[in-house]
């Protein structure tokens, strides 16, 4: 799924799709019960998101990956659901930060509970329950007992973000 919307610019990675959308999965590791924290900024009206515990897996005619949850990154006047959402979980209207300055978001993940800040302010905190209902279109976003994989997602051939730093430590 378009590979080359991926580059590094001047030390910096950078994500714009080239396609309806695509996704850097990093498939070393899974990873279960972590810390993970990116450094990033966009440019103006640009969508984006960090998704963990995925399998990789994609809806084809959609692009976007299947399995696990998705931290929203988000600064686009139109989509109701703003940078440190739990997408489609706990979301934001309002976004905490300006996108297009750099700042850091930190999402933890220990057993069933996932917490995100953005900033330092905490922007959602989600206990999964032993049986989550999800609509169709969201039947995978859940978490892999086994862990899963962590992906930054290019949204769209509009949006452009940059990831200055990547961080991850395990629990």
């Amino acid at each position: 799924m378009a590979p080359d919307s991926f580059s590094v610019v001047d030390g910096v990675l950078k994500a714009h799709s080239t396609d309806k959308g695509s996704h850097l999965l990093y498939v070393g590791k899974k990873y279960k019960d972590f810390e993970l924290v990116v450094v990033s900024k966009s440019e103006p009206n640009s969508n984006s998101g960090v998704y963990f515990h995925t399998d990789g897996t994609s809806r084809v005619k959609a692009g976007w990956l299947h399995t696990g949850y998705e931290a929203q990154l988000n600064s686009t006047a139109k989509e109701k659901r703003k940078t440190g959402s739990l997408y489609a979980i706990q979301d934001l209207a309002k976004s905490p930060v300006d996108e297009t300055k750099w700042f850091e978001m930190k999402i933890r993940v220990k057993g069933k509970r996932i917490q995100i800040w953005v900033n330092g302010q905490q922007t959602a905190d989600y206990t999964e329950p032993e049986n989550p209902q999800r609509p169709a279109n969201k039947i995978g976003r859940l978490l892999d007992p086994n862990g899963g994989f962590i992906a930054l997602q290019a949204h769209d051939t509009k949006s452009v973000w940059y990831f200055k730093e990547i961080k991850i430590k395990e629990l």
